[in-house]
Order: C-alpha cells, then structure tokens, then sequence
C-alpha cells in the first residue's frame, strides 16, 4: 500500500502540474507567483516520495541527504505562496517575505539529523495558520459545506504528518518513512477527490476569504444596473455556454473588477461565481435534455458549457438531486 501511495503520489504531482496549475480558466491565471510555488511544492513531494519509495524498497540513504533536508524546508513555505492567494484577499507581496525561505538557506549549515527535527517544527507554523485560515471561513460554510470538509481533511492530514515529524525521535526509521509516505499519499488521494468533485473549489474558496475580509467595493456603482447587465449576459446572450468564462473574463464584459463582480454576485445572489454558473447551466440543460430528446446527455452537458462528463453529472446531481439521464426518463412519464 505505502508503494502505491508514493507512486499515485508522484503521477498525481506531475498530472496536477500539467493540467490544474497549466489551465487558463482557474483561479490561479496570471498569478505567476502562485504558479511558481505550487510547481515546487508539488515537484518537492514528488521527490520526497521518490526518496522515501527507495528507502522502503531498496534501504536507499537520500533520506539522510541534504537534498531531503532541503525539500523537507522549502515545501512549506511554497505552499503558503501557493496557497496564500486563496485563503487571503490582499494579494500584494512585500520583499519581506522571502524571509519564508530563509530556514531552507540555514538547513543547509545544520546536521541533516537535528535539521529534519527542525523542518516538522519549522511547519508547525504553517500548519497553524492553515487551520486558523480554514476557521476564519467558518461564517461562509453555508455556501460550500461539502468542499470547506474537504479542505479541513487537508488540514487534518497536516496535523497528522506534524505529529509523525515530532515523534521522529522516538520511533524508528521504518516507521516514521512509512507512515510520512502513507500520510502524503493520502493527501494526494484528498486533493485529487477534491478537484474532481469540486473542480472550482479554488475560485469558490477565494470568493468565500473576500466576503469574509474584504471590504465593500459596490459603494460608488449603481449595483441595479450592474444586476441588470449581468442577467442580460447570462439569460440573453448566454455567455455561460462557454466553456472558459470565468470571473475574471465576466468581470471584463462588464466593464468592473474581479472583486467588484464577486461581492455583487455574493450581495445580490447570495451565492459564488461558481455556483450561480452552474445553476445556469444545469437550468438550459434540462431544459435540452426534454426539448433534444435525440441529443446525448454528454453532448447537453458539453453544449451548457461544462467541460467534461463527470462535471456535468456532479453539477446536474447537486443541484436536481438525480442523474442527467434519470432526468430525463422522468421528464418524459410526466409528457
């Protein structure tokens, strides 16, 4: 089981890079920085567990290396820039930050020993932060209760590798590399469930942190009007349809900023970007899956804008309480 783990670990990682970190319709489009850090975070936990699997298998030594020591520091900080611009709404960085790379500089003049005891102490800190980050959501829960668990089972996964990192000393190798292995595998596992069940989570989290921190940036705009241009591109002209609308392209139609458009969907729909496209969307696609009864359920859920099966069949089961096809057959008794 450890062995699958660490390789579901390593494609998961390489998978993640080359599909949810390399799309232009998620949360994370033009933020360099983010990007950046979430390629090393992802590469560093694939090489961890390259080196863990040898050690496992073949007694391999990396583990006492340097270079371990090195990925042990540098994949917490990375996952705080990776992730800082989801869970915060100020988005600026200041040069002062780089000091979160700091310890990883300094692991490099300690012995590799005292220094992987360091690096689980040394994440303590962002694990906190994670938790109190994830808390501070709590006022929000309401409009994403299923993916707020799931990002609290991340959490949870955390606080576990912290407790196996402080209990390093007193356990032995074999253990404590097995069950480091297991846990990160594991959390591979809850990242790649979340993104296939939620696969706007990202934006939908971000949306939540700017209704909880941000301040009101409606007050000098006429939000009737704003209201009005909305449902006109959305009913009329149907801009849901297209597969990459996002908020950042919405909010560009509509002449305001991201922020603006989101605090004016929250305020005035009481839901996320998020959902309120998928309410769109499924709402045209019953609408075809009665009127094209010829048409397939994939080709419906391709045509309303979704971009795969199971995001069709997740959305359309969310927000009915059925399956596409079940839809339809019912549909049809009533007619």
């Amino acid at each position: 089981m450890t062995f699958l783990l660490c390789g579901f670990s390593v494609i998961s990682a390489l998978v993640l890079i080359f599909t949810h970190l390399d799309t232009n319709t998620n949360h994370y489009q033009g933020k360099w920085l983010s990007k950046a850090a979430g390629v090393v975070l992802l590469l560093g936990l694939a090489s961890m567990q390259l080196i863990h699997y040898d050690f496992l298998a073949n007694q391999g030594n990396m583990v006492n290396s340097r270079f371990y020591v090195f990925l042990l520091f540098i994949v917490s900080p990375a996952f705080y820039f990776f992730i800082r611009d989801v869970l915060r709404v100020e988005n600026s960085y200041q040069p002062i930050q780089l000091l979160h790379l700091l310890p990883a500089l300094i692991s490099l003049l300690i012995p590799s020993s005292t220094a992987q005891l360091f690096a689980f102490v040394f994440g303590t800190g962002y694990v906190l932060w994670l938790a109190y980050s994830i808390y501070s959501l709590r006022a929000q829960r309401s409009r994403f209760k299923l993916e707020l668990l799931a990002l609290f089972a991340i959490g949870l996964l955390a606080i576990l590798v912290l407790i196996i990192g402080v209990l390093m000393p007193l356990i032995s190798d074999y253990v404590f590399y097995t069950s480091y292995a297991c846990l990160l595998g594991l959390s591979f596992v809850v990242i790649i469930f979340t993104l296939l069940r939620f696969p706007d989570i990202t934006q939908e989290v971000a949306e939540a942190a700017e209704a909880a921190y941000a301040t009101s940036t409606l007050n000098n705009l006429d939000s009737e009007a704003l209201v009005l241009k909305l449902r006109q591109l959305l009913e009329v002209e149907k801009l849901y349809v297209e597969d990459g609308l996002s908020l950042a392209s919405l909010a560009e139609k509509m002449g305001i900023s991201n922020h603006q458009l989101s605090e004016l969907i929250n305020t005035r729909f009481k839901k996320s970007f998020s959902q309120l496209l998928r309410e769109y969307r499924i709402t045209e696609a019953k609408r075809l899956l009665i009127d094209e009864p010829n048409a397939s359920v994939l080709s419906i859920g391709l045509s309303t804008g979704f971009t795969s099966q199971s995001n069709f069949y997740t959305a359309f089961k969310e927000i009915t309480g059925m399956a596409p096809g079940n839809y339809r057959k019912t549909q049809k008794k009533h007619h």
